[in-house]
């Protein structure tokens, strides 16, 4: 069973969908941002961060793969790796970790990769408009 809402919103009124995405999350949660170059996902993580009260300074980890913030933000980036790399990393364990992991470029390969190994997560597609952005996100009710 799955929980589908879309929204459309500027940066001002981001904090307020990371809000609602948090809570459907729950205490913590996998979700894959999906979208292309430039569409928002490190913007969408930067809230997200703010959200959770973390001071960091947040950055893509295009090239490191996952920066970690204070054990309970893991931020994702396998854009450059792809699926297989990521799996040569050895980052899937992180999965276990308590703490909200997202997952900037999870496409279907990646989908496919954690129903593998029994991984619940989530989804975010985001759309680039003008001067805002069509978020559609996809929460996953698992038992």
């Amino acid at each position: 069973m799955s929980l589908v809402y879309e929204e459309v919103c500027d940066l001002a009124h981001l904090p307020a969908l990371v809000t609602k995405i948090k809570e459907a999350l729950g205490d913590s949660g996998v979700l894959l941002l999906r979208g292309n170059l430039a569409s928002g996902k490190t913007a969408f993580v930067k809230a997200f961060a703010t959200l959770l009260g973390l001071k960091e300074a947040i950055s893509s980890p295009t090239f490191s793969i996952l920066q970690e913030y204070d054990g309970k933000l893991f931020h994702y980036d396998i854009y450059q790796c792809g699926v297989e790399g990521f799996v040569q990393s050895g980052l899937m364990e992180k999965f276990e970790s308590d703490g909200y992991h997202l997952v900037e470029w999870g496409g279907a390969e990646f989908e496919k990769l954690l129903q593998h190994y029994g991984v619940p997560y989530s989804t975010l597609d985001i759309t680039p408009l003008p001067s805002q952005r069509h978020y559609k996100v996809t929460i996953h009710a698992y038992a």
